[in-house]
């Protein structure tokens, strides 16, 4: 239970429902061991006065004693039906205190778990696959509330009934007592064991299922290859192997099941027998009425969905502690990139200096850059080149602040990157991945994403400028037209260029392109260039290029090798050197030439 005490906090905040909710499970429950008694009652009024009508028999005054004996059993009856359904009324203020308690928590760690997320540094996600996070935030915290909501309510239920009818049972008589509910403990503990079997197949199910799905969106999301390669009978094949494994799983929980409904009901059956005859032998010797072997059987059927439900809540209890734990590995889990304590917003000018820094990759252990010094002042385009592997999007992300240091320092406006506001300084970022991702909305609400309204002009400006807007008005929808999942709807060229437009419509002082050039024509690249020329006046462009022609025209280039710069300096000075960079234009040039 040391992994829910976490959720001590939200019970007492929410314990303006959990008190009346207890207290209506209590009164539900008064009234609920009443009608035994009415019962009782009603069954020793009729035996005692059978006789009584049976020595009437030929007599005017025995349809009296027939009516009275009616009259009293209706009484009885509309007596047990009130109390029923105020027991009813109360059950239903116990559902919406206690239910409803457990999804506004439900609501409120979801809520807590995915603004803990969004705090979590990049390398967390990393670590971690995107199927487990969705687990936690999901599954995890559905067997939680299960807990809080159905678990907690049944057991205050269960806990209020027994001390209730258990008490008036063995006030009435303690052989009985004891024999009666001598079935129940047998039947807790093989609910408790059978359910555990099913929830355990049920989770195998669930990950089948899952698997199923992933299998089924997969190829779903790849049908253009299968259909190239011709591939169509051998999915089938997997398939039909993924669904045989399914039923195989859906099967073995069937059979469990089949097996637990008939127990339970045996169970239950041997204890009813067991209260007709101990309570037989008892009547015989005068220790009882009749009547107490009917309140005995409804107390036993009251008690028979307690017993049920010990196994389940057990079973509950312990699903629930194993996803808080998975929620609390998380949850305890701190940023490793956070801003300094009381750190004011502030407007940056946007000179970046790069002082011999080195960076190595915590998970992985690899050394992306060594001892890298450079300087991007306002009004520059500085541009990166390099080998894939040569450190270039590290050099972004660590301008983004996604990573820290391991070595050197970097500094924005002559002050360290780690003393800044992160959501200020990350406000005045616009970022361009290589790795192009759209949000399956419009294109316009994709484009202005950083913003909270929709400023259309703008929107058509940033368009424009990223050499997409003739593009996106020949769509039926125009800017209204829906992004399929991960842009689908859109080419690859496309998808660079409202990525471009989003970067853009920021307006950001820093601007930073990571090779998003690459699905572009030289013709629109050089048109988007120009246009970037003019909009980042005075702010700092840092493009990120494996083509030449890309940043031939950039103020500083970098040449990156291995994570070290070998040269940096404009297209003409570096290829003057005949260096690094020389090779590599050469090759790039013959690359074109051979290219029919």
């Amino acid at each position: 239970m040391k992994h829910l005490a976490y959720l001590n906090k939200f019970f007492y905040k929410y314990r303006w429902r959990l008190i009346p909710g207890i207290l209506f499970v209590i009164i539900s429950n008064i009234f609920g061991v009443l009608p035994a008694q009415v019962v009782r009652i009603a069954f020793n009024l009729v035996t005692e006065n059978i006789g009584l009508f049976q020595l009437f028999e030929g007599f005017s005054r025995q349809s009296v004693i027939s009516g009275i004996f009616g009259s009293s059993l209706f009484l009885f009856g509309v007596l047990v039906l009130v109390l029923s359904l105020l027991r009813g009324i109360f059950l239903f203020f116990m559902r919406q205190t206690i239910i409803l308690m457990s999804r506004h928590i439900e609501f409120d760690q979801k809520n807590e778990i995915y603004a803990h997320y969004q705090a979590l540094s990049l390398a967390f996600y990393r670590r971690h696959n995107t199927g487990d996070l969705m687990n936690r935030v999901t599954e995890d915290v559905s067997r939680v509330r299960m807990y809080l909501g159905p678990g907690i309510m049944y057991a205050i239920n269960m806990i209020t009934l027994f001390i209730m009818a258990i008490g008036i049972m063995l006030t009435v008589n303690v052989r009985l007592t004891l024999f009666s509910l001598m079935p129940m403990p047998i039947l807790a503990f093989s609910i408790f064991y059978v359910n555990n079997i099913i929830n355990h197949r049920s989770e195998q199910i669930q990950e089948r299922l899952s698997a199923l799905s992933s299998f089924v969106q997969e190829n779903f999301s790849g049908i253009r290859i299968i259909k190239a390669y011709v591939r169509e009978a051998f999915v089938r094949q997997n398939f039909a192997k993924e669904s045989e494994d399914y039923k195989t799983h859906s099967m073995e929980l069937v059979r469990v099941q089949a097996l637990f409904y008939p127990m339970m009901l045996l169970l239950i059956g041997l204890s009813s027998v067991i209260t007709i005859y101990i309570g037989g032998i008892e009547v015989m010797k005068g220790n009882i009425t009749a009547g107490n072997i009917a309140e005995f059987i409804v107390y036993l059927s009251q008690l028979t969905f307690p017993v049920i439900a010990l196994g389940w809540v057990s079973s509950l209890t312990q699903r629930a502690a194993a996803s808080q734990k998975r929620i609390n590995e998380f949850l305890n889990e701190q940023p490793e990139i956070a801003s300094p304590a009381n750190t004011a917003a502030q407007t940056i000018n946007g000179t970046i200096e790069f002082k011999n820094v080195s960076f190595t990759y915590p998970d992985t252990g690899i050394t992306a850059l060594k001892n890298v010094s450079f300087t991007a002042n306002p009004g520059e385009l500085v541009a990166i080149i390099g080998r894939t592997g040569s450190g270039k999007t590290t050099i972004a992300n660590l301008i983004m602040r996604m990573y820290d240091i391991s070595g050197g320092e970097i500094l924005v406006d002559s002050k360290h990157l780690s003393s800044l506001n992160l959501e200020s300084y990350r406000s005045q970022i616009g970022f361009v991945p290589q790795e192009v991702f759209l949000f399956s909305d419009t294109i316009a609400n994709n484009i202005a994403f950083s913003a909270d309204t929709l400023d259309m002009p703008s929107v058509e400006q940033a368009a424009r400028d990223a050499a997409v807007y003739n593009n996106i008005v020949e769509f039926e929808k125009g800017f209204e037209t829906l992004i399929g999942e991960r842009g689908i709807t859109l080419s690859g060229g496309q998808k660079q260029r409202v990525s471009i437009a989003r970067g853009i419509f920021k307006q950001p002082q820093v601007l930073i392109f990571d090779d998003c050039l690459s699905a572009v024509d030289t013709k629109t690249e050089e048109e988007i260039l120009s246009n970037l020329g003019g909009i980042m006046q005075d702010k700092t462009s840092i493009i990120i290029a494996h083509r030449i022609s890309t940043i031939k025209n950039a103020d500083k280039i970098l040449v990156l090798d291995q994570g070290e710069i070998l040269e940096q300096g404009t297209h003409n000075e570096l290829m003057e050197a005949q260096g690094a960079y020389f090779d590599l234009y050469e090759k790039q040039l013959l690359e074109e030439q051979e290219t029919p």
